[in-house]
């Protein structure tokens, strides 16, 4: 019952606004952005944040006659609260555009009222393939888990690891990552003799760590969220798997710029595969670098940052596109087949999916000026979400 009326009470909203209520937005468009800016999860809020607020500083304010409001909404990374500020930014704000999502379930607590309020959502963070799938309306400028899984599961058998454990964080990009790597290591000859999976609020990797070392594999296959791979690093060292000769080979997310140059000499070495690093070699990718640090203390980007600066850039194109109109059908047809290139490399939107289609790189993180990063030394092009296929 409660669910019928709150849905009704969006559709009221949403007729209202047909009828004629949206004179006062007229020459207002409204960008709801909403994030995880406290809790565990605070850092992919404030990339992302950063990244919106530079693209918007680049190229202006106003967009086909149009004045591009930002609104920012701290969700703590709880699906509840996603849920009811997405619901508070249709009905009261009127927003044209729903956008951010920094984790799987704030996206899926937001799909149905997109769907319902007929409000394009711009997911910017979350990675599980399936998202795409829960509304017509969502279009993501992130990644999927499967994406960039492919490339490390492809690469690792060619390079003497043929017995590993997986050890991931229990939500869905953790799943779709672990039955990835499984489906396309096993197909390359691997053998995967362990799944390990951790709680992903307040996780304790040491138990887990202890458990892939008793496995004694050639390496542990790794994914936990953006954020987390500087204690899975640190209890990694300390529980000795390096000394056994125990590799970690790992989605980008566990290496991530943001935090890379803290983990410290037992990074040096780790193979991932990912869609973004800051060392990227462009000269866009540079410049984004440059003007990001500068514009935010010395901070670098990461990938989630650059999910959150392309999303601006497919917001700002489709209303260039549709001429300034903010009807939520015409910047969905708009924002679809977008193809661009990006700091991260040649990206577009794909029509049908509504996901992302980008290079993949494997990358090993060196000391480069006494900084570490991750450094790309192989190209997987133009690849789609293989989940999708399943």
């Amino acid at each position: 019952m409660q669910k019928r009326l709150f849905l009704g009470s969006i559709a009221l909203a949403v007729a209202t606004l047909a009828a004629g209520g949206a004179v006062a937005q007229t020459n207002t468009f409204k960008v709801g952005l909403i994030l995880p800016m406290t809790g565990p999860f605070a850092s992919t809020g404030r990339q992302i944040e950063a990244a919106a607020k530079l693209y918007m500083a680049q190229n202006g304010d106003n967009v086909a006659g149009k004045k591009i409001e930002l609104i920012i909404k701290d969700d703590t990374g709880t699906p509840d609260v996603t849920k009811r500020l997405a619901q508070e930014m249709i009905v009261n704000d009127k927003v044209n555009v729903l956008a951010g999502f920094g984790l799987t379930p704030l996206a899926f607590a937001t799909a149905p009222l997109a769907t319902q309020s007929k409000t394009p959502m711009v997911v910017m963070a979350a990675a599980t393939s399936s998202i795409t799938q829960a509304s017509p309306y969502i279009v993501r400028t992130s990644f999927t888990l499967p994406q960039v899984t492919v490339g490390i599961a492809d690469w690792a058998p060619k390079n003497g690891i043929k017995k590993v454990v997986s050890l991931v964080s229990d939500y869905g990009p953790g799943i779709d990552a672990e039955r990835t790597f499984k489906d396309r290591f096993t197909f390359n000859g691997g053998t995967v003799v362990e799944a390990v999976r951790v709680p992903l609020r307040n996780p304790d990797f040491a138990p887990f760590l202890q458990k892939v070392r008793d496995a004694k594999p050639d390496a542990v296959f790794a994914f936990v969220p953006s954020g987390a791979g500087s204690a899975l690093m640190k209890q990694f060292a300390e529980r000795g798997l390096d000394k056994a000769g125990i590799k970690l080979i790992a989605t980008g997310d566990v290496t991530d710029d943001d935090i890379l140059n803290d983990m410290g000499e037992v990074a040096v070495g780790v193979v991932t595969s990912h869609h973004y690093s800051a060392a990227h070699k462009s000269a866009l990718n540079q410049k984004f670098v440059d003007a990001f640090s500068k514009a935010n203390k010395g901070l670098r980007p990461n990938f989630m940052a650059v999910g959150g600066y392309d999303g601006m850039r497919v917001i700002y194109e489709a209303l260039k596109t549709t001429k300034g109109k903010g009807d939520g059908e015409a910047l969905l047809g708009a924002m679809k087949g977008q193809v661009f290139e990006s700091p991260r490399g040649p990206v577009f939107i794909d029509a049908q999916t509504r996901d992302i289609v980008q290079n993949v790189y494997i990358r090993k993180v060196e000391k480069v000026g006494g900084q570490l990063y991750n450094v790309e030394f192989e190209t997987i092009k133009d690849v789609k979400d293989p989940g999708k296929t399943k």
